[in-house]
This record gives C-alpha cells, sequence and structure tokens, in this order.
C-alpha cells in the first residue's frame, strides 16, 4: 500500500468494527526487546509523556489493523512461577485455560478462587511516534512497539465510538486527523494508572508533511510478527511447565487433590454455574503486566 492510499482511504468503521471485536475478547518477549519502549516514572511512581499511536505499519503482510491482542498468564505455584503466552492468543487450545475451566465448572468456590488467581491476561501492541519523553529525551522523534492494557485501549476505543452525540469519532491511528496522547502515569495502590491520560485536539503529524510522515510509517515494526506460531511455546511444553509449577503431579492431579480437600474439609454445596464457562470468559485486562508480575513476586 502506498502512503497516497493509506491517507486516502484510512477506514474509521474497520477500526471501530476491530475495537468491537477486541473488547469481547502478551508477549514476555517485549521485556527484553530495545524496539519496545515504556514511560519512566519517578521516585513517587509519577511520569509523564507525550506518544503519537501509527498507523498499520508499512509491512508485506500485515492485515489492515494498528494493533494486536495477546494474552498470557502469570501466576506462581509450589514449583516456582508460570509467566508465559497463552496459545488461545492464536486460536489454540493452552492448558492453563483448559484447566481453569475445569476449576471453574467444578461448581466449588475453592476452585473458582484459583482460577481466578491463573486468568488470562490481555495486552495491546501497536506502532507508537515517541512526541515527548522529558526522562529520555533521546527517544524523542524515534518509532517504538508499545504495549498497554485496558485502560488505555479504552481511551482509543472512546475516541473511535465517542459515547455522546457531541462528540465526534476521530481516529486515533491516523497521521492527518488523528491526535497526539498526553501518558499520565500516578502510582496507585502499588499499580501504574493511567486514568488521567488524554488526546489532544486532532493535528496532522508534522503539521502534514508527507515526507516526514512517509518516513516514520515506513520506519513501524511488524505486528503479525508477534502471533507467529513459532514465537509460542508448544502445548506440550507448556502442559510440562504448568504440571511442574503445581507440582503433586501436575494440573490434573493438583485439581483433584483441590476437590478432595474440599469435600473433606466441610459439606459443599455444588450449585453448578447454568452454562459451562469456557477457558476465554475466565480472563482479565491489564495496563501493565510486568507491573502486575513484580507485584506478585514481591508478596
Amino acid at each position: 500500500m502506498s502512503l497516497a492510499s493509506l491517507k486516502k482511504g484510512s477506514s474509521l468503521d474497520k477500526l471501530k468494527k476491530a475495537v468491537e471485536q477486541s473488547s469481547s475478547g502478551g508477549n514476555n518477549k517485549s521485556s527484553a526487546d530495545d524496539r519496545f519502549w515504556s514511560p519512566e516514572v519517578d521516585a513517587s511512581g509519577n511520569g509523564y509523556a507525550v506518544i503519537r499511536f501509527l498507523d498499520t505499519p508499512a509491512v508485506d503482510g500485515e492485515d489492515g489493523l494498528p494493533w494486536i491482542q495477546i494474552w498470557n498468564h502469570g501466576f506462581q505455584g509450589p514449583g516456582g512461577w508460570y509467566i508465559e503466552n497463552s496459545l488461545t492468543t492464536i486460536g489454540k487450545n493452552d492448558p492453563v485455560s483448559e484447566y481453569n475451566s475445569v476449576l471453574w465448572n467444578s461448581g466449588i468456590e475453592a476452585n473458582k478462587e484459583i482460577a481466578r488467581k491463573q486468568k488470562r491476561r490481555l495486552s495491546y501492541i501497536s506502532n507508537i511516534l515517541v512526541v515527548s519523553d522529558p526522562k529520555r529525551p533521546q527517544n524523542e522523534g524515534k518509532v517504538f512497539l508499545f504495549k498497554f492494557g485496558k485502560k488505555i485501549f479504552e481511551k482509543l476505543k472512546a475516541q473511535l465510538e465517542p459515547e455522546f452525540q457531541d462528540e465526534t469519532p476521530m481516529n486515533p491511528f491516523d497521521f492527518w486527523k488523528g491526535a497526539n496522547f498526553k501518558l499520565k502515569i500516578r502510582n496507585y495502590e502499588g499499580y501504574r494508572n493511567y486514568d488521567k491520560s488524554e488526546f489532544e485536539a486532532p493535528s496532522a503529524l508534522f503539521n502534514g508533511d508527507d515526507a516526514q510522515i512517509e518516513k516514520v510509517w515506513k520506519s513501524a515494526f511488524s505486528l503479525k510478527e508477534f502471533l507467529k506460531p513459532e514465537n509460542f511455546k508448544s502445548y506440550d511444553e507448556l502442559k510440562a511447565k504448568l504440571d511442574k509449577v503445581l507440582g503433586a503431579g501436575g494440573s490434573a492431579a493438583a485439581s483433584a487433590k483441590r476437590i478432595d480437600d474440599e469435600q473433606v474439609a466441610a459439606p459443599v454445596v455444588r450449585s453448578a454455574p447454568a452454562k459451562k464457562v469456557t477457558a476465554e470468559e475466565v480472563s482479565v485486562s491489564d495496563d501493565d503486566d510486568m507491573a502486575f508480575f513484580e507485584k506478585l513476586a514481591a508478596e
């Protein structure tokens, strides 16, 4: 696709449809990948930067969406930590999601609580241009990948699908009609909070200079790379890791043991759910997976 075609054919409707699909429901690689940018905070946990979300990268094979979704799991068991990407990201069965479904559908509250703690976590990856980075000005004017969670995605969605009739839809990824995003970070109860982040008024990137826009566009990174099957561990590898983390013979034995322990400890009233819960429903979104994992590790 040429820049002229992109400029002429930027589709707000396509992104709105994709947002709806994403809302119904990460890649560990990002933490050590220098293509990724993340905001830096001060000693109080506060931070500020200005970024610009970029349209679909000028890379062969990209499908036109300027973001991808990554599901992962992060929890600790008797045998250590389990922090892995979920195969459900690429539409395959995943051992943790299957195990969580069994626990949830047992109808036993103790098992449901275990499943809640082992939920899938959702994150997104997009290309961005760093407009202002007060802590690291050397990043300004450069293109990076940016991993973010539900709160920031909801702010993107609010621009694509405004809540009120007097608000005009805006495609924040558009080079000419999009807007800079002011990332405002606070420390709230030990987690990064992005509630005060906001978009500026719409404006053309580089004042509409197509030569500079095209240079940035062609600097963007492939997103589909992160969805290649070879970038995920196999089902058997993940199952072996899960069994090691859970201990006591693995997921099947651990599941049976918890159910038996529940039965022995006290009479259990089994109120089976009205419908069977699928693996995809035992999920959660998070804005900073690494902060979440670090907090868990510190507890």
